[in-house]
């Protein structure tokens, strides 16, 4: 029978119901079909979160239920935790700027935002700064850059980590310049850096291009400053003193 059930199963594309028909408790028939499928709803919503986290490509698990809040985080007035974990920042097509020392957690939160966000059903990018100004790079060489443009069209969340650790030659500056370009007004930007943003002609050669794409950046974005210690550094000294 569980066989004839599983291809009928198959054959209507309901792939979990196959395997969840015996576990829903039974009342009666309304109540029994309703619930079969809205568990077959919701085991689809869950594979289709884990579907969009592999293809974000973040560098870890790190989830908000893990993160530690600290009295260290400043946030902008019109943002707090509660709004931030909400993600309405996404809808509206905001920015978030993450700004403090290394090891104060910023990656940490932005990924576990980015998980998050996944789960909801919104497709994300996570790219390390210097990965992604690579890949532009050699995309550019080999005539291949128009087609990575592309594949962000339908992006809704774009998370840039570590913006400032390593310069750009001015070639890879002005590439991550239109991709930014491509994303204002269109998706949400999420950078975290551990430069303010009067030190970014660092890492951007170009004094009017490091003008022109701040300009983009803060405009309609939310910034954090994560001030205080290290966490990794001090974690590292309290276990080394105890």
């Amino acid at each position: 029978m569980s066989n004839l059930i599983r291809e009928k199963c198959k054959s209507l594309r309901l792939a979990y119901v196959a395997d969840i028909y015996e576990q829903i408790p039974f009342e009666n028939p309304e109540q029994y079909i309703s619930a079969l499928l809205q568990q077959e709803l919701e085991h689809r919503e869950v594979a289709k979160g884990e579907r969009l986290i592999k293809k974000a490509k973040f560098m870890n698990e790190k989830e908000l239920e893990d993160y530690r809040w600290s009295e260290h985080i400043r946030f902008p007035p019109q943002l707090d935790r509660e709004s931030l974990e909400s993600l309405y920042f996404i809808d509206k097509k905001e920015n978030l700027i993450l700004t403090g020392a290394p090891g104060t957690g910023k990656s940490h939160l932005v990924t576990a935002l980015g998980r998050k966000a996944c789960r909801s059903g919104y497709e994300v990018r996570f790219y390390r700064v210097a990965d992604l100004v690579e890949l532009l790079e050699k995309s550019w060489r080999e005539g291949r850059f128009q087609a990575l443009r592309n594949r962000f069209n339908k992006v809704d969340m774009v998370i840039l980590d570590e913006m400032g650790y390593v310069p750009f030659s001015k070639e890879g500056a002005e590439l991550l310049f239109q991709l930014i370009s491509d994303w204002y007004e269109r998706s949400s930007l999420v950078i975290t850096s551990n430069l303010e943003f009067s030190q970014w002609n660092r890492i951007f050669v170009d004094a009017r291009l490091t003008a022109a794409l701040v300009d983009r950046v803060i405009h309609h974005a939310h910034i954090l400053s994560f001030t205080g210690d290290s966490y990794r550094v001090t974690h590292a000294l309290s276990n080394h003193q105890s």
